[in-house]
């Protein structure tokens, strides 16, 4: 099976690329704008034509869109989040042998939820943020392309590999420091929210099952369960072996605990800028996943969060 891969560069794209190359029966071919793409093509900038004589060249059967941007200005968002999906959309319906697409969608485009409730496919998506805003119209533009696609809308992506701006990376890179500096307490945003954390290498492995299934339509991707943020920060700590304390400061600038933050997007874009507003509850309904799918989470947040930590001790 040939595979177009869009966004390997990102979060989750490097985990998805980890995993569809070691697979003996899939051609795998990377699009994007850095020099290690086999194909070189920005998605913000090039034309629906110009994509489409790749799509005739590679003759995929499969088209994987891991790219977009999570941070930035609103104008950033609409060019990575919206008019690049038109871009890609366009382009396989103008290919030959139109692929089918499987798009990384977000959590965000549902925006705040009543708390203790899970969220299923059918909720109507209220976004709260610009990026939030910019996913959802990328959602919409497939959904109404016509095309053999499905969108996995994925909920608090974490695990090793985690953007520095993510919470965790944030949270681990200040661990880091305290044990070095001999210091006793790190300083976080407020962590009393509930997210439905996801590890990574479990999100390329749904993104690898949408690929080879028949399945179309939004699907969520989470572990269908809402853990307070602080009682995740805690697991992280107790890997660090840090006995000092967090103290969630007001004042700290809050970094959201974006869904699929950094997963499949452009890292050179500025981190300072959280492009949405955290919720105070996520909660992902996956029964989706699991029937059409066949997939379930494997890996525990617990070895997500201890990975994080390891790679971060072990960074020079």
């Amino acid at each position: 099976m040939r595979v177009l891969l869009l966004g390997a560069d990102g979060f989750i794209g490097r985990r998805v690329a980890e995993r569809l190359l070691v697979e003996p029966d899939l051609q795998v071919t990377v699009l994007g704008r850095r020099d290690s793409a086999d194909i070189r093509f920005d998605l913000t900038a090039g034309s629906p034509g110009a994509l489409a004589r790749f799509l005739d060249a590679v003759a995929p059967q499969a088209v994987i869109n891991c790219a977009g941007a999570t941070y930035g200005s609103s104008r950033t968002l609409i060019r990575s989040n919206t008019l690049a999906v038109a871009t890609v959309c366009e382009a396989i319906r103008r290919s030959r042998e139109p692929a089918r697409l499987v798009h990384v969608g977000s959590a965000a485009e549902y925006g705040p939820m009543p708390a203790g409730v899970p969220v299923p496919e059918s909720a109507e998506p209220r976004p709260a943020g610009p990026y939030g805003v910019s996913k959802l119209a990328g959602t919409e533009l497939v959904l109404a392309s016509g095309l053999d696609a499905a969108v996995l809308r994925v909920f608090d992506v974490v695990g090793p590999g985690s953007p520095a701006a993510s919470l965790f990376g944030r949270l681990a890179e200040g661990l880091r420091r305290a044990l070095e500096q001999e210091e006793h307490q790190v300083r976080m945003p407020d962590l009393s929210g509930y997210r439905d954390f996801v590890d990574v290498r479990d999100v390329a492995r749904a993104i690898q099952s949408a690929a080879v299934s028949a399945a179309t339509g939004v699907i969520n991707i989470g572990s269908g369960h809402a853990v307070r943020a602080r009682d995740a920060a805690q697991l992280l700590v107790r890997a660090a072996g840090f006995e000092g304390s967090i103290s969630e400061d007001a004042r700290v600038a809050a970094l959201p605990v974006q869904p699929g933050a950094g997963q499949e997007h452009l890292p050179h874009y500025p981190p300072h800028r959280p492009a949405g507003e955290p919720a105070q509850w996520r909660q992902a309904d996956v029964r989706t996943a699991r029937d059409r799918l066949g997939w379930r989470t494997q890996v525990p947040l617990e070895e997500s969060l201890g990975d994080i930590w390891l790679e971060t001790a072990c960074r020079v």
